[in-house]
């Protein structure tokens, strides 16, 4: 059996691994993903959770629930010390293990340039320790410095420096700068104590994007009460603060976004490197030196054809590389030809906060400057797409609670509208009522079910225009209910115009497509019904009457709420509701939200459902569930 060792649970690796399990499903081989860490940090999202914005577990993707539908792909956690190329082994502290193919992608770490005392100093920001740990510091000097005296302590405390006015860096203060208001009102500090910097040494920030772009992005950060210094180098950091030439900005806080290099396992392997301990690949994205070695994500140097600059460090080069590298490895087993890696670049997105943003996106040609809602919202359809691959609709799905739904004060870019909540236990008193109603319903039909089972009340009577054929409107019936044939047709036609006239109003289009389809479907040519009408009434009749007992329940509450809301308009697509059935439809969208959660059977049968669904394996391998 082939072994296949894919090293580094980032973005590059995951993918590659993926893409190899389906690829690869019906060879003969074992894909192993190794990682330092059990799962996947989303490293885009890292200032999210340092500045309090989301839960710690919103930037965590568990890697054996990613594979958990894989059959030939192996999680294993392990720290790689050394490679050995010759013997085609990793050894870890675990231990070792053989490859056939092997994919590098250890990543970077951040790069301090050789400046005094930054990497000793300084909080860097490129893991999820890391997030939690400046977190935790930010949270410790707002509680240091409410109990401080000394007002020159009490500024040093409350001075928070981010070197590094690139992406991660104005990322990083602009959500800081959202997270100290919050810090302010709850320690009862005023936002006027508290000072925030961004610096570099290049003479603006975000220096890749358009001007314009940078204009607004300085704009909003000085309205965030952010102060801007550009141009400045930065000679040392110390326990009290950063050095920018002769000035000091004194600190107990200070950050570093400055940049990176390739990770330290990446940069001792015995291979050709070039910038910071990035590796030289071909355009396969192979090691020259080593063809059945590749390289993802960060770790790559590659100058495409064309192109005057290496591919860049970013998620989308990680997400481009990754299904190149799946397919190349994968030609060696389907007797194809391998692919270049051509990659094209979608633009580049950067939060100033939870509510800003500033994006340059598009296709190389034609690129759109994005800013405010636009541009976060374009923010958030692309972490979704890549969470879509990683892990479907679960993780899309949790990432909408986490950045949406369940948001503190006010911190997405939808506002606080979305996410407001109330107990359910206010939603009881009304979904018992709507199920005692629905009740009611279904049993006062049932006794004309059973009394005459195939007498059709809950479907109007069909018209017979001139020519003989049934195919008249709803309110054709009742204009021609005289001509049907028989006392009961007349009766139902004149029931037919009394209901009209007090019925809710339906759309002119509607009532055609309503009208085509109840002549296909529930008459006959002679103008009496179908089977299938009579099974239609039963199952209407049966529907009311287990809807009313699931929302009294509270047992399945959100599918009887759609039930209810689907019975709802079928009924008034029909043209025979009362204005009583908009109270019905707008009550079930109220109750769709959890209300059998609180005194409901939803309290004890749902979450033994979830954990029984997620042992389905189609379930588990399309990630068709919530945790």
């Amino acid at each position: 059996m082939k072994q296949i060792v894919v090293l580094g649970g980032g973005y590059g690796g995951v993918l590659t691994a993926k893409k190899l399990g389906k690829l690869l499903k019906k060879q003969d081989v074992r894909i192993t993903l190794i990682d330092r860490n059990p799962y996947h940090t989303l490293l885009t999202e890292l200032h999210e959770v340092a500045a309090g914005r989301t839960d710690e577990d919103a930037i965590k993707v568990d890697l054996k629930k990613v594979f958990a539908g894989f059959k030939n792909v192996d999680v294993v956690q392990d720290e790689i010390g050394h490679i050995d190329f010759d013997s085609r082994k990793l050894h870890g502290e675990a231990k070792a293990y053989s490859y056939d193919y092997l994919v590098v992608g250890t990543g970077s770490k951040p790069t301090y340039f050789g400046i005094s005392g930054a990497e000793e100093h300084a909080f860097s920001l490129w893991s999820f320790d890391d997030a939690v740990r400046l977190k935790e510091q930010i949270l410790h000097m707002f509680r240091e410095a409410v109990k401080e005296r000394n007002a020159a302590k009490r500024k040093d405390m409350l001075t928070f420096v981010v070197v590094g006015a690139g992406f991660t860096g104005v990322e990083m203060i602009g959500e800081l700068a959202e997270y100290v208001q919050d810090l302010c009102r709850e320690h009862h500090i005023e936002r006027s104590e508290v000072n925030l910097y961004v610096v570099d040494m290049v003479d603006k920030i975000l220096p890749i994007l358009p001007e314009s772009l940078i204009k607004k992005a300085e704009k909003h950060l000085r309205k965030l009460g952010v102060n801007i210094i550009t141009g400045s180098k930065i000679t040392g950091v110390t326990e009290n603060g950063v050095q920018l030439g002769n000035q000091e900005i004194t600190s107990k806080t200070v950050i570093w976004t400055a940049g990176v290099e390739g990770s330290d396992l990446a940069g001792s392997l015995d291979v050709e490197q070039k910038g910071r301990k990035r590796i030289l690949t071909n355009d396969k994205l192979q090691v020259p030196e080593h063809p059945e070695v590749y390289v993802v994500g960060d770790n790559i140097f590659y100058i495409p054809e064309g192109s005057k600059a290496p591919v860049p460090q970013m998620v989308e080069n990680a997400e481009n590389a990754a299904p190149v590298i799946a397919y190349n490895i994968a030609s060696e087993f389907l007797g194809k030809e391998k692919k270049s890696y051509k990659p094209v670049f979608h633009g580049m997105m950067v939060s100033i906060g939870s509510r800003y943003g500033v994006a340059n996106v598009g296709l190389p040609n034609m690129m759109f400057k994005l800013t405010g809602f636009m541009a976060m919202l374009s923010k958030h359809a692309i972490n979704m797409l890549y969470l879509a691959q990683v892990l479907g609709f679960n993780k899309v799905y949790t990432y909408l609670l986490h950045e949406i739904f369940h948001v503190n004060n006010r911190r997405s870019f939808l506002g606080g509208h979305f996410s407001k909540r109330s107990p359910n236990f206010w939603l009881v008193p009304l979904r018992i009522f709507v199920g005692v109603k629905w009740f009611q319903e279904g049993w006062e039909k049932l006794d004309k079910v059973i009394e005459d089972p195939n007498k059709i009340f809950l479907i109007p009577a069909a018209a017979l225009p001139k020519d003989g054929t049934v195919g008249a409107s709803l309110a054709d019936a009742t204009k021609a209910g005289a001509d049907i044939v028989g006392a009961d047709a007349v009766a139902a036609a004149s029931q037919a115009t009394s209901d009209a006239l007090s019925a809710l109003p339906v759309w002119g289009w509607i009532h055609k497509i309503v009208d085509w389809s109840m002549n296909l479907f529930f008459y006959t040519n002679d103008g009496g019904y179908t089977v299938l009408a009579k099974w239609f009434q039963f199952g209407m009749v049966g529907a009311e009457l287990i809807c009313g007992v699931l929302l009294i329940l509270g047992l399945f509450t959100a599918p009887a709420a759609i039930v209810t809301i689907a019975m709802g308009v079928m009924i008034w697509v029909s043209g025979m509701a009362p204005p009583e059935m908009l109270w019905y439809i707008f009550s079930a969208i109220a109750l769709i939200g959890g209300s059998g959660s609180t005194l409901g059977l939803d309290y004890y049968v749902y979450p033994r459902l979830k954990r029984a669904i997620r042992r389905i394996p189609f379930v588990k391998r399309y990630y068709l569930y919530a945790d």
